[in-house]
């Protein structure tokens, strides 16, 4: 029987989600916790796979179990064992063809800048104090609405068959001194969110203009694209499906 979870987790202490050598990572941790809970080796499938240091205030992932389970019980169980930085909200029955992964629809995206420095956030946000131009960033937002092909955003030397991702939203926002920019897509390309953003500071810094914008998306090289800001200031937030 499959189940999915419905999680969060701060990335701070944690090498990403995937499970690796030699780095403690979101996935290991959750999967020696239902092993011992559930006294049987347990594999997980994530919805993504979110890069070290970077934050998921929604993450679905699914296992198999071929008895009965009390899902209450388990939450209680779960978030009792695991440490403070890893919440579990549910656990859902769902089909057993269903896939965290495979049947995701739309995720979302934020990234959170601070412009004044503060001392709470510093793990949490990123601290950019310079002047930029936030209108003419969002006019780059939308000529990503334009494009499908996004590998000159994407880390090279990935193992994806297509470069290709439809975007729904991108937008930024600013309160004070926060800024936040928020970006849906039915999937998204490796390091990809960070590489847009680091492009729009530049764009927003009037170091690239909205036709160069074009140009580097035409030209698929990672390379003339912007830098890739900081993990510590990437959430990612909502992970839709037709089913849930």
């Amino acid at each position: 029987m499959r189940h999915f979870i419905h999680l969060a987790y701060k990335g701070t202490n944690y090498h990403g989600w995937q499970s690796q050598p030699n780095a403690i990572s979101v996935q290991e941790v959750l999967e020696k916790a239902l092993q011992i809970i559930l006294r049987k080796s347990i594999a997980i499938v994530a919805a993504g796979r979110t890069d070290a240091g970077v934050h998921a205030k929604e993450m679905y992932a699914h296992f198999d179990f071929d008895e009965i389970i009390n899902v209450e019980k388990l939450v209680k169980k779960l978030n009792s064992f695991l440490p403070k930085d890893i919440a579990i909200f549910k656990i859902i029955k769902v089909h057993d063809t269903a896939h965290a992964r495979f049947d995701a629809v739309k995720r979302t995206y934020q990234y959170h800048i601070h412009t004044q420095k503060n001392a709470f956030e510093c793990n949490d946000s990123w601290y950019f104090a310079q002047n930029i131009n936030i209108e003419k960033m969002n006019e780059a937002c939308k000529i990503l609405f334009a494009y499908t092909d996004f590998e000159c955003f994407s880390k090279i030397h990935t193992d994806v068959n297509t470069f290709d991702c439809k975007i729904y939203e991108a937008f930024w926002q600013q309160k004070e001194n926060q800024l936040v920019f928020t970006i849906a897509a039915d999937r998204f390309l490796r390091n990809m969110v960070r590489a847009i953003v680091g492009t729009l500071i530049n764009i927003g810094l009037e170091k690239v203009s909205l036709e160069d914008f074009k140009k580097i998306i035409e030209s698929k090289d990672r390379a003339k694209a912007g830098f890739s800001v900081p993990a510590h200031g990437l959430y990612l937030t909502k992970i839709e499906y037709a089913y849930l």
